[in-house]
């Protein structure tokens, strides 16, 4: 279903998604400033950052939930930042919101099928939903069931592989294992590690930092919607901002 990156070096392919100094407001007030990143196709880049440091909010902004007051955002060279957020998922961006967006009364099966709205060939919906059941046996196992039955962990993965069902270029997580017992955040995390074997490219955020930040090929660090560092997961672990804003240090 996706493409492998084949060990090929990522930082050498043009981003395929470019945040050029973007400005972010909640009633007036700047959440996020002056923010730059990117991501290259194949790369799991992180996002971390204490609570309110604007992390959603970046997701959101590139989601197309979130006017953009100034700077830009580029898909593939694209400017996206004026499109509506069915425009953005049309070219290839998925969001997969720490609420999860399910709808309870509905069935595994009836909720991932709705991920696919915008794949009109039908023998691609069904290969889909086969390898979103090969990744989560057990929603195969529980395809019927109402999600409302599930637990966390089984609706957390019902909302990962209903993203997947629409073919992303860009899978972006936000607080995936959120509220989870530690054996369900493990389950989580190896999800997304299994993901980035195949070739999925990721922007993730995600509160479990130094598992997040083990996984990923590059991580930016948030303070008050700025980037103040940036590097892999290893660089920023080892970081003096890392331990002093996750470890006190």
């Amino acid at each position: 279903m996706f493409e492998s990156t084949g060990g090929v070096d990522l930082s050498m392919k043009p981003p395929i998604l470019e945040v050029q100094n973007i400005r972010v407001r909640y009633s007036g007030l700047p959440v996020i400033q002056k923010l730059s990143m990117e991501v290259h196709q194949g790369e799991t880049v992180c996002v971390v950052g204490s609570n309110g440091a604007g992390k959603s909010t970046l997701l959101r902004a590139i989601m197309g939930t979130r006017k953009v007051f100034g700077g830009k955002i580029l898909f593939k060279g694209e400017e996206i930042h004026r499109l509506g957020t069915e425009a953005i998922v049309r070219r290839g961006i998925v969001y997969v919101p720490e609420e999860k967006m399910l709808f309870g009364p509905l069935s595994v099966k009836e909720n991932l099928v709705l991920g696919a709205y915008i794949v009109e060939d039908r023998e691609r919906v069904l290969k889909n939903l086969e390898t979103v059941y090969t990744l989560f046996p057990r929603l195969r196992e529980r395809a019927d069931q109402p999600v409302s039955t599930l637990s966390g962990g089984e609706q957390q993965m019902v909302a990962i592989g209903r993203g997947l069902m629409s073919n992303p270029e860009i899978l972006m997580l936000d607080e995936p294992s959120l509220g989870l017992a530690p054996i369900l955040v493990d389950e989580v995390l190896d999800t997304v590690r299994e993901l980035k074997r195949e070739g999925m490219t990721i922007l993730l955020v995600e509160q479990n930092v130094r598992e997040a930040l083990g996984l990923a090929n590059r991580a930016y660090l948030l303070q008050t919607g700025r980037i103040v560092s940036q590097g892999t997961g290893e660089e920023l672990l080892d970081s003096d901002l890392f331990r002093t804003a996750f470890l006190g240090i």
